[in-house]
């Protein structure tokens, strides 16, 4: 018992601190956002609501610079001012902020939000497990092996998410009439949108999968979908 205590702590600290991390986040959101109101994105919006038999899809400004869409814990749907302000300027179309759109609705409605507590949880336990285990053949660097197994285990679970949530997005766009070729050149855009972020990292390491395998992922989707329908 004495020597499973440590990682039952750290389930129980990982679960607390994602706890944590949520409500904070819902303050932030809370202060710092409001409802979005442009009649040109809500056209596309109601296309995707009708697509879901839903009344509406409310989305919301976050107010802060860097270009990002998100999906908040308690399933409310935002996207930067950043992000909004390309849309203004022409950089984005409408039907671009519907796929990002899309795809955040695809995490809610795919529960990324609690898979991520209970893959904190776990990564957190093993974090935990491995370091006792190679503090001991390794001391010194155990700590660190550990950490940074576990961080590319996060990365992995992580990517994992990102090509569902694309897979939804696109499954939602098609049934909407909109489309996926939106999707796909919002893909092509975005590194210049996000100021290259990620791009020198090898894969293994990024959060989100790269945009050659996002694009074929869906493209092979729609190959499927073709085969189906002949």
């Amino acid at each position: 018992m004495l020597r499973v205590l440590p990682i039952l702590l750290a389930v129980l600290y990982a679960l607390a601190l994602y706890r944590l991390s949520a409500w904070r986040t819902a303050r932030e959101l809370d202060a710092r956002s409001s409802a979005l109101a442009d009649p040109r994105l809500k056209a596309v919006t109601d296309r995707l609501a009708r697509a879901l038999d839903l009344p509406g899809v409310r989305v919301y400004i976050y107010e802060i610079a860097p270009v990002n869409g998100l999906a908040a814990p308690d399933g409310r749907i935002f996207i930067t001012r950043g992000f909004y302000e390309k849309f203004q300027s022409g950089e984005v179309t409408a039907e671009e902020m519907a796929s990002v759109i899309a795809h955040e609705i695809g995490h809610v409605a795919l529960g990324h939000s609690r898979r991520r507590m209970i893959d904190f949880s776990g990564q957190n336990a093993l974090r935990t497990a491995l370091a006792m285990v190679l503090s001991r053949l390794l001391p010194g660097v155990g700590v660190l092996i550990a950490n940074g197994l576990t961080m590319m285990l996060a990365a992995r679970l992580s990517r994992s998410d990102e090509f569902e949530a694309d897979a939804y997005a696109a499954a939602l766009l098609t049934r909407a009439g909109i489309g996926t070729e939106p999707q796909k050149s919002l893909f092509g855009k975005l590194e210049a949108l996000t100021g290259g972020a990620g791009g020198a990292m090898p894969a293994w390491l990024l959060s989100h999968p790269k945009t050659a395998a996002r694009i074929a992922a869906i493209e092979a989707l729609e190959a499927r979908w073709q085969g189906v329908t002949r």
